[in-house]
């Protein structure tokens, strides 16, 4: 692999993780239509992995911080015997409701593991799904701006939005948008849908990660082969980082529904295509 393919690579898996156009769906398109082999290794998936994951953490460091030392200070009240406290910081209630919202992810992961595997080799699948994305940015674009702050988060709102990232794991959904609808639907206020949706994709990201990373062999690299990767990486963290700011804007002046015309268009060409060449 040259460092100019790793680049774009890297420009590619960190606009598409986080923009609302599903990137497993175009990489599945892009195989079954034209041709195009995405595969790029193991090692170098995870490390695009991680490099979106730093994108998160660069966007939204104040958060993650104050997540991490409420962390500390709720373990040591349960230690105390003070239970959770989830009232006394919005939060300590943002911490306990992302790792909520993990569980039905992980669980529909696991469940539907074979059907997931049959779409990705489906190009009707991911453009019907593409249609139906768009379809749900639509909605979610036209949406009140809802009432709930962190503080007001429930056990059931963390579980639909749970739900709806757990259902991204189909090609052709797009996790960011999915989450951002359930979001809004449940009454988040449009940045909070925004912040909940982009924090809660640090485990689902490190999940992939993992998993990708089980099936690594270990050989060894070719000469020079990884700094060419820490470079795709590295771009990936910028090209993430543009994409969240970019959506938050975007959704701050109401202008999701962009998103919905590029799926529909996609998904249309999509299934015209599967129905033409079979």
């Amino acid at each position: 692999m040259s460092l100019l393919q790793s680049i774009l690579m890297g420009l590619v898996q960190g606009l598409t993780e986080f923009l609302p156009v599903s990137s497993s769906g175009h990489l599945v398109l892009a195989n079954n239509l034209l041709g195009i082999q995405t595969g790029t290794g193991i090692l170098f998936e995870v490390m695009l992995h991680l490099g979106t994951l730093v994108s998160v953490f660069i966007v939204f460091y104040r958060d993650i911080y104050n997540m991490v030392a409420e962390f500390f200070i709720m373990s040591r009240d349960i230690v105390r015997g003070k239970g959770p406290r989830l009232k006394s910081s919005p939060y300590r209630v943002m911490l306990v409701m992302v790792l909520v919202a993990t569980i039905p992810t992980g669980i529909i992961g696991f469940l539907f593991n074979d059907f997931l595997e049959r779409a990705f080799g489906s190009t009707r699948i991911v453009s019907v799904m593409l249609l139906v994305t768009g379809t749900l940015l639509y909605i979610a674009n036209g949406l009140e701006d809802g009432v709930k702050g962190p503080a007001r988060i429930r056990i059931s709102d963390a579980l639909i939005v749970g739900i709806f990232q757990g259902l991204a794991i189909t090609p052709g959904i797009s996790r960011s948008g999915s989450t951002i609808f359930a979001g809004l639907l449940r009454g988040f206020t449009r940045e909070l849908a925004t912040r909940f949706s982009f924090i809660m994709s640090i485990p689902a990201i490190l999940g992939a990660a993992v998993l990708e990373f089980s099936d690594y062999s270990g050989a060894a690299l070719p000469s020079g082969q990884l700094t060419v990767m820490l470079a795709g990486t590295a771009m990936a963290a910028v090209a993430g980082t543009i994409a969240i700011r970019f959506l938050i804007g975007l959704l701050s002046r109401g202008k999701l529904h962009y998103f919905s015309y590029y799926c529909w268009l996609v998904g249309l060409t999509g299934l015209i295509a599967s129905l033409i060449i079979r």
